[in-house]
């Protein structure tokens, strides 16, 4: 069984919507809501047809498929320059250091305070695979065929990049850091906020939001042993954003408390990696394990496979993934060491 990733289009549209219904909640780059998917599909369409090599607003959705059977049983996401449309906010947990020469004491104060610190950065998000391919690897082929996608449109990028990872979310699917912070203030339920966030975006937050820093030591147990940590089902994820070169520097999302993951794009390793080629053959029987892609835009696709450079540069690949990204001898291959 082969899967590929393809650039997705107006047609994908009820295989993502009946993912999205799969998340659980938390998850808002993929809301269950066939509006809000149609939106994100059309403005990928433009972003995938626009001409100019250049850093814009875009967003660009990808989605895993069965070469097989054509079904599409992943998808992920990457918008590059957040913040344009409305502000993109985060909580920055900073210390406060206060110093009392009559008592000879210090006491430092845990703080959260709201920040718009990653506007303009790219992000690489909505990464979900469905329940039944969770296996064989199919996550990373989707997380970095990701980095791939920027290597081969570097231009189209900012020189930061970032990703959420979804929070702790409790058995009732609330947020307990969500019932402790911005859920005070705001009279929505965590289910609610989050959905008005994916449908609306999140400048409500900006009307209602208190702009004083929050101290951490007034918050409860679980809102306080919530923030910066993911999902029990996001921790791979945040290893594999480990390995590339992804660090959390203290920024947390506003929602759930989960753990904002930042680095420099040409740091990421598999960006750094990433090597174009000319194919000399289809034909190779044995060599090493690699992610291969091929295409531009809107005809980027990529799969696992194998791979071995000849001494002028070009490169050999197997038949099957030649097959399943549709690659001849002579077309242009990038690949990075799997």
């Amino acid at each position: 069984m082969t899967f590929r990733l393809r650039a997705a289009h107006p047609g994908d549209l009820e295989p993502l919507y009946e993912m999205a219904k799969l998340t659980g909640g938390g998850f808002t780059n993929l809301p269950a809501d066939r509006n809000a998917l149609a939106g994100k599909l059309e403005r990928a369409e433009v972003s995938f047809a626009r001409d100019e090599d250049s850093l814009a607003d875009e967003q660009f959705v990808l989605v895993l498929e069965n070469t097989a059977t054509g079904d599409v049983r992943g998808t992920c996401q990457l918008m590059t320059q957040v913040g344009q449309r409305w502000p993109f906010y985060s909580y920055r947990l900073n210390t406060l250091t206060q110093h009392s020469q009559e008592l000879e004491r210090t006491v430092r104060a845990d703080l959260l305070s709201l920040v718009t610190d990653l506007e303009g950065s790219s992000e690489v998000g909505g990464l979900f695979l469905h329940p039944n391919e969770r296996a064989g690897g199919l996550g990373l082929l989707l997380a970095r065929s990701r980095y791939l996608f920027i290597a081969m449109h570097r231009s189209r990028f900012a020189d930061r990049i970032l990703a959420e990872l979804r929070g702790i979310i409790d058995a009732r699917g609330g947020s307990p850091f969500w019932d402790g912070v911005a859920g005070r203030f705001f009279g929505m339920t965590f289910q609610e906020a989050d959905y008005f966030n994916a449908i609306n975006g999140n400048q409500f937050i900006a009307d209602l939001m208190p702009k004083h820093p929050v101290y951490v030591a007034m918050l409860d147990d679980e809102a306080r042993t919530a923030i910066g940590m993911p999902h029990p089902t996001g921790r791979a994820a945040m290893r594999m954003l480990e390995d590339e070169g992804f660090r959390h520097d203290g920024y947390v999302d506003i929602f759930d408390g989960g753990p904002t993951m930042t680095a420099r794009t040409n740091d990421v390793k598999s960006i750094r990696e990433a090597r174009p080629a000319r194919v000399a053959s289809t034909n190779l029987d044995l060599g090493e394990r690699a992610i291969i892609a091929t295409g531009t835009l809107g005809t980027f696709r990529s799969a696992f496979g194998m791979r071995d450079f000849r001494p002028d540069g070009s490169i050999e690949i197997d038949r099957i993934s030649a097959a399943a990204l549709g690659i001849s001898e002579g077309d242009e291959a990038w690949s990075v060491a799997r």
